[in-house]
């Protein structure tokens, strides 16, 4: 790897000031210092910027409680996104896993290594996310069986897929999906003839949202979290 982009990719540096860093005598490799942006590194030096040695970052898995009013984007012109709230270097390199509307709450996951992220949302691999659903009507009797059986979208062509329903009480239940149509959750609600009024994420996969996490917050995943994705 050249130089210049292992300092852009593991500081909050741009590539611009990297070589500006570089042509001020700033930055050292194995305590010479560098002349040339694109030098080639093998991976085993050590790399000083302003005396400070330089490591590589670990690739990051993260889950973020999601709150009401931020959009599951990068960037947006009109509302907070959640990406905001990632106080990390290189920030802005994190794909968002499994994203929910403006005004659903709950697990988002974000990393920036895209096969664990693929994993987790290709269809194929039938990721169950579970949901705590507040409705503005009560549930009706037969839901759970509708929903087993498959709803008709507006829209679409074919019947979502087996869905399970646990019912809390008369407006709130658990509803465990794997697919990931466009506002499913509130449109199969719909078609039972009930609307969504509050959506909740509780868990993708095995990975369940940490109770600790206030709205907002977000810790890295542990070891047993990742590896929990399968392959």
């Amino acid at each position: 790897m050249r130089l210049d982009k292992f300092l852009s990719q593991n500081s909050d540096s741009s590539r611009s000031l990297i070589q500006q860093a570089i042509k001020a005598g700033r930055v050292s490799v194995n305590d010479v210092i560098a002349k040339k942006g694109d030098q080639k590194l093998l991976g085993d030096e050590i790399v000083t910027l302003d005396g400070n040695i330089v490591e590589a970052f670990k690739t990051r898995y993260l889950m973020l409680h999601k709150p009401l009013g931020y959009v599951c984007a990068n960037s947006d012109s009109d509302y907070p996104v959640v990406v905001d709230l990632i106080r990390l270097p290189r920030w802005q390199e994190l794909q968002i896993v499994g994203r929910l509307d403006i005004d659903t709450t709950g697990l988002v996951l974000l990393t920036d290594d895209g096969q664990w992220n693929h994993r987790i949302t290709s269809p194929r691999h039938e990721c169950d996310k579970i949901y705590r659903v507040t409705t503005a009507n009560p549930i009706s009797a037969d839901t759970a069986e509708l929903f087993a059986a498959g709803v008709q979208l507006h829209g679409e062509k074919a019947l979502t897929r087996p869905a399970q329903l646990e019912l809390i009480s008369s407006h709130e239940a658990l509803l465990k999906i794997h697919e990931g149509k466009y506002h499913q959750v509130k449109r199969m609600f719909a078609a039972a003839g009930n609307l969504v009024v509050a959506l909740h994420r509780e868990s993708i996969g095995n990975i369940q949202l940490d109770p600790a996490l206030a709205p907002g917050e977000y810790r890295a995943l542990t070891a047993e979290e990742i590896k929990s994705v399968a392959p």
